[in-house]
């Protein structure tokens, strides 16, 4: 691991997250989101991976120091989080990234995976120093972010064979956000299952699918950033 655990305030109290600086000494800045297991390895290799590319990645530590390696923690986990409390984190996590000496511009990129994905879009909602928003197949159908303040552009990666964010979902939510007016594109992969960027699940985990996302991915970042 390149980087290192920092501190940063948040809804009136302290909270931990995975920082990894630009290897190019400065970069744009990407605030990533995990999964429901946790701050886990593979988040913070994503934020490595982000270094090592000329971005300077901040992964803040959602469930305070507790990770699961099981669906059922995971559930208990997530279903704990207050979304709009967890919004307030991650403004602080914004700001902790924009003030930090290895970060430039004004604006961050925003990622989330699965349950991180939904709030990656809600957080892109709320905050304009948002500059551009990625989504891992994180919709949930009975949370309706207020998509009319989007101000930052949307890119969507979804799994064809996703029992949990299916394609009638993806299109659903593509036609709100095309029938507002606001800047997206959804891509959904064929044969790949949920969580298939996941190279620490084995059993779902596309290598093909992944890279084309991590290219893209970047390409959108410059682009906007």
């Amino acid at each position: 691991m390149r980087g290192e655990m920092i501190s940063f305030m948040g809804n009136g109290m302290e909270w931990q997250g995975y920082l990894a600086r630009s290897a190019k000494g400065k970069g744009p800045g990407v605030i990533v989101i995990q999964e429901w297991w946790g701050l886990v390895g593979h988040i913070k290799n994503v934020c490595d991976r982000f270094a090592e590319e000329g971005f300077t990645a901040l992964a803040p530590d959602l469930y305070k120091g507790k990770t699961a390696s099981d669906p059922d923690t995971a559930g208990k986990l997530m279903m704990a989080l207050n979304v709009v409390e967890t919004e307030k984190a991650l403004r602080g996590a914004i700001v902790r990234l924009l003030h930090d000496e290895a970060t430039e511009g004004d604006k961050v990129g925003i990622v989330g995976f699965c349950m991180g994905g939904q709030l990656a879009l809600y957080a892109a909602t709320v905050n304009p120093q948002i500059g551009a928003c990625v989504d891992y197949y994180g919709i949930h159908p009975n949370f309706n972010p207020q998509f009319e303040k989007l101000q930052a552009p949307v890119l969507g990666f979804f799994a064809e064979r996703d029992a949990y964010v299916n394609r009638d979902v993806v299109d659903a939510l593509d036609k709100k956000l095309t029938d507002l007016g606001k800047e997206h594109e959804f891509i959904i992969y064929p044969n790949t299952d949920h969580a298939f960027f996941n190279d620490d699940r084995p059993e779902v985990y596309n290598r093909e699918a992944a890279e084309d996302t991590w290219k893209r991915m970047l390409a959108f970042f410059r682009a906007h950033l």
